[in-house]
């Protein structure tokens, strides 16, 4: 992992990677946590789907270099509904992720 620093006005920054920063998130758990696995190794489906699918959201929005208020706008659907999904707590509808990837595919060319 490349680390920058550069000063500002005095204070010492840092600047990392989308790359570098969404797996500094991961390790520090602010990503949705996959559910656990039960003592045959199975995990519940759609816990994990749900899960699964915030994961990929919040790194791809990262890697796009928006925030959820610039996704949500530009997806044209409601703040909280990016806000759900990215938790983890919301199983999304078929055409909301259409959006959404349609949205982030734009916003990544």
């Amino acid at each position: 992992m490349t680390i920058q620093t550069l000063n500002i006005d005095g204070k010492k920054l840092v600047v990392l990677t989308a790359e570098a920063f969404a797996e500094l998130m991961e390790k520090a758990g602010v990503l949705p946590s996959l559910p656990p696995a039960d003592q045959h190794g199975a995990r519940d489906a759609l816990a994990f789907a749900d899960a699964a699918i915030a994961r990929k959201l919040i790194s791809r929005r990262i890697k796009a270099g928006l925030t959820q208020k610039d996704l949500a706008k530009r997806a044209g659907v409601r703040l909280e509904t990016v806000c759900r999904l990215e938790g983890g707590k919301h199983t999304p509808s078929r055409e909301t992720i259409t959006r959404i990837d349609a949205a982030l595919t734009k916003a990544k060319a």
